[in-house]
């Protein structure tokens, strides 16, 4: 397993094990992201595009690959990834580049791997 699909697994297991006692309260969560994230004025690309911009402000690895993914499955090609990452550094500073030039485009290489097509 590559450290990715690890790292979704690992949070969907913690997440499994609050649901267990909190099943409302993940429940609750998953409506509300669900609709957050649902095609309306905003496509999906768009939205996972946006989320993978305040991930990288927020330090937060596992969205990072959640909605770097998302972005790819819903059509968002590399250079448009690579944008989001520069914009996310000119507000989110060091950190959210250091993030953007790594983890993603660590990300961006397995999945093109992966998926046998570049990510274009």
């Amino acid at each position: 397993m590559n450290p990715f699909e690890a790292a979704i697994r690992d949070y969907r297991e913690g997440l499994g094990s609050l649901r267990e006692r909190m099943p409302e309260v993940v429940d609750a969560y998953h409506t509300f992201t669900g609709a957050c994230f649902a095609p309306g004025a905003l496509d999906q690309k768009t939205k996972h595009l946006m989320g993978l911009a305040i991930s990288l402000c927020t330090q937060d690895e596992y969205c990072m690959i959640y909605h770097t993914d998302q972005a790819v499955q819903h059509g968002a090609t590399r250079q448009e990834i690579e944008e989001v990452v520069a914009v996310a550094a000119a507000l989110g500073g060091g950190v959210a580049l250091s993030q953007g030039v790594t983890l993603v485009q660590d990300l961006l290489n397995h999945l093109q791997g992966a998926r046998g097509k570049a990510v274009q």
